[in-house]
């Protein structure tokens, strides 16, 4: 028999009933975020991170979430004078909020060193506390092999 179903802190709703509840006590988690994906102006892969992280306090799970950012989403990563230069854009990094507070509750930002030379960006042009990989293909890989879960939202 199912439990009755609570989604995201949400209370039970009538007629759903979930099967196979999630149990998680620990969780290492890679997320490749290679492509802008949005819900509406929302990127997708920071929703992804918030709902998890928050999930993750609530059910007390020890669990560690690392954000591999490369190719056409790199940019995601940029401070507001690189983020303006690249996007041709004049209101600075949109998302330097919402990463900020990701970092503050423990959600590891990394930019692929590739990304990085081909758009002839530098570790300056980065947002604060995001570290700078060799290559996120092989970051992804070396992460997976440790044990972590890919998600590619």
């Amino acid at each position: 028999m199912g439990t009755q179903a609570i989604a995201e802190g949400a209370p039970p709703q009538p007629g759903l009933t979930i099967d196979i509840p999630a149990k998680v006590s620990a969780a290492k988690v890679v997320f490749n975020i290679s492509r802008p994906a949005f819900e509406g102006d929302e990127p997708t892969g920071l929703s992804f991170l918030r709902v998890m992280s928050a999930q993750f306090h609530e059910a007390g799970v020890k669990g560690r979430l690392v954000a591999v950012f490369h190719g056409s989403s790199g940019y995601m990563m940029l401070g507001d004078a690189a983020y303006n230069q690249a996007r041709k854009w004049r209101g600075g990094n949109p998302y330097k909020d919402q990463i900020a507070e990701l970092q503050a509750l423990g959600v590891e930002f990394e930019e692929c060193g590739k990304t990085m030379r081909d758009n002839h960006w530098t570790n300056r042009d980065m947002l604060p506390g995001v570290k700078i990989n060799a290559g996120a293909n092989f970051r992804i890989v070396e992460l997976v092999q440790q044990g972590f879960v890919q998600l590619q939202p």
